[in-house]
């Protein structure tokens, strides 16, 4: 399940994306337009920042910006930054420690393909995608 650090972590690139003119954005701006607790912003863009997702600048004219093309970002990488591994399965993470059972497990083909189906599914879809609605986004609610 996707928690609200993840969803909002999107709507936070949704926003950059909509008003990117170069300039930075203040967090106090997007919190408005997205109706979402400053504070709680302000934990979440902290570790967007440090993810490497966005650039931050404090101060008068500061607030944040993408500091990459729109059609450069994944979902993917937005959620696993703010959710962690979608691995379903400890032995499915990376750098994950070799599993015993392994070779007899019969249950690893099937999270295999759970973790193949959700990977390729959000790395397969990318902000700008988002903003133009253009797979089929239209029903769904972030």
């Amino acid at each position: 399940m996707i928690s609200t650090k993840g969803r909002y972590a999107l709507r936070v690139m949704i926003d950059l994306a909509e008003h990117n003119d170069g300039s930075y954005i203040p967090l106090k701006d997007i919190a408005e337009r997205q109706e979402i607790s400053k504070k709680y912003l302000e934990i979440i863009v902290k570790d967007m920042v440090s993810g490497g997702l966005i650039t931050g600048v404090s101060g008068k004219g500061g607030g944040y910006r993408l500091c990459r093309e729109v059609s450069d970002y994944t979902v993917g990488e937005i959620i696993e930054l703010m959710e962690g591994t979608l691995a379903p399965v400890a032995c499915l993470k990376k750098d994950s420690e070799h599993c015993p059972r392994q070779s007899e497990c019969k249950t690893l083909p099937m999270w295999q393909d759970f973790y193949d189906m959700v990977h390729d599914f959000f790395y397969g879809k990318k902000l700008a995608d988002l903003l133009s609605h253009t797979d089929g986004f239209d029903n769904y609610v972030i």
